[in-house]
């Protein structure tokens, strides 16, 4: 793997995640109270022995930034390195990424000083686990100029997906996006030739691209530099490079969601909950997932009762129900809190128990939840202060709001609470 250089890519403003790419990118999302969305490409990478890592981002890069150059630090002994390539302009290009393809190009001139042979390109906002020394071995037997790796998709969801469809050699020879009726008939392929069974192949017989690709290096540098109108790779440049170029497709039969939305965040990061095996595991000592080392506390529960929850490290809680929710580093809770179906991403710092106290007494609220209050089926983003006696229900069912003056957010029917927000006592949202 020392021939492959990976190149993840960060995403623009992050508008379906919004607001929780208000103040930072779309790969520095917390996920599963202690981690972010960019530790699972890196950690992928990682465990299969690639160290020559490239994240390009465009918008808020600097917590990303910061958490990579305190989380990623390899040894001198070795090429390794996790860079941030942030959108700049040039003499030669002034203007910011125009897609994911262009990204790429406008850093060509950087990445072709490294002895790669391949080129990983990876997005930073899915959730999996997968070892890219069986999808590059994949690539290398084919003799493929570029290889996709591909999910199986059943009937029902399959028209929310770019499809393909592949030949006995598993070439990829066609493309369609999100078809419908006799388009999406016609998409059907036989999976088996991918390696699935006879059985599952019937059941899904469709494959959608997960956006992870792998070029040869020269390859890939023709098609940018040949095409610079061509911006993005999954719409552009590898449906038309499939009709000249031999463009494989690599089977991955495991989970993996596209976390792009704040519906299927706020679901992935719930589903990590579920008895007796949730989808997604971070209880894999064969292939962790690495995020930066805090040496918190342990945790701290005083009379609690919590089910089917995750409890990040350094929290405190106090005398609260907590059902189905998942609970960031430095939570605080106060007595008579309940928290319900929601995510907390808690907190960067702690305040002191002098601080906190000097806090209300001034009519003041500190960062955490207050007492006797009650969250349900909702996102607080890090360092929120909620009031006393505060109800964040969506009693009257709202799918869709923006108030951004009062703190917060409503989407699809999920309140969003925002970085820094100070939610006043009593409120009911």
């Amino acid at each position: 793997m020392k021939k492959v250089l990976s190149i993840i890519l960060g995403g623009g403003a992050g508008t379906r995640l919004y607001p929780l790419t208000k103040l930072r990118a779309k790969p520095a999302v917390p996920v599963a109270g202690k981690y972010r969305l960019i530790d699972i490409p890196v950690s992928n990478c990682i465990n299969s022995e690639i160290f020559k890592i490239y994240v390009l981002t465009q918008f808020n890069s600097a917590s990303l930034n910061r958490h990579i150059a305190r989380t990623y630090n390899f040894t001198g002994f070795n090429e390794g390195f996790v860079e941030v390539l942030a959108a700049q302009q040039t003499p030669e290009n002034p203007n910011w990424f125009q897609g994911t393809a262009d990204a790429v190009r406008q850093y060509l001139w950087l990445m072709e000083e490294w002895d790669a042979e391949e080129y990983l390109i990876l997005s930073g906002d899915h959730l999996y686990r997968m070892d890219y020394r069986q999808f590059i071995q994949r690539h290398r037997e084919t003799g493929a100029d570029i290889t996709l790796s591909v999910i199986p998709i059943d009937e029902r969801r399959a028209s929310d997906f770019g499809l393909m469809k592949i030949d006995d050699s598993g070439r990829i020879i066609d493309f369609s996006e999100k078809p419908k009726g006799e388009a999406l008939i016609k998409m059907r392929v036989d999976t088996s030739v991918l390696g699935l069974s006879k059985e599952q192949a019937q059941q899904q017989p469709y494959i959608a691209s997960m956006g992870i690709y792998v070029f040869k290096k020269e390859v890939l540098f023709k098609l940018l530099r040949e095409a610079v109108e061509r911006t993005d790779f999954g719409k552009e440049i590898i449906p038309d490079a499939s009709k000249d170029y031999n463009v494989q497709a690599y089977l991955f039969d495991d989970y993996w969601e596209d976390i792009g939305t704040i519906e299927a965040f706020y679901h992935a990061n719930l589903a990590l909950t579920q008895q007796p095996q949730p989808p997604f595991s971070f209880y894999d000592e064969k292939a962790p997932i690495y995020t930066r080392a805090r040496y918190l506390p342990p945790s701290k529960l005083l009379d609690c009762q919590v089910t089917e929850s995750i409890i990040g490290e350094g929290c405190i809680l106090k005398n609260c129900r907590i059902q189905h929710s998942v609970l960031g580093v430095r939570s605080r809770i106060e007595s008579g809190c309940v928290i319900e179906e929601s995510l907390l991403m808690g907190a960067d710092f702690y305040q002191a128990s002098v601080e906190r106290q000097c806090n209300v007494e001034k009519g003041d609220i500190p960062v955490g939840i207050g007492t006797d209050s009650i969250i349900r089926g909702a996102i607080i983003d890090k360092n929120a202060s909620i009031g006393h006696d505060v109800k964040i229900i969506n009693k009257d069912n709202v799918q869709e709001a923006d108030r951004e003056g009062q703190g917060f957010y409503i989407r699809s029917g999920i309140v969003v609470v925002l970085k820094n927000a100070v939610i006043p006592d009593g409120t009911i949202i």
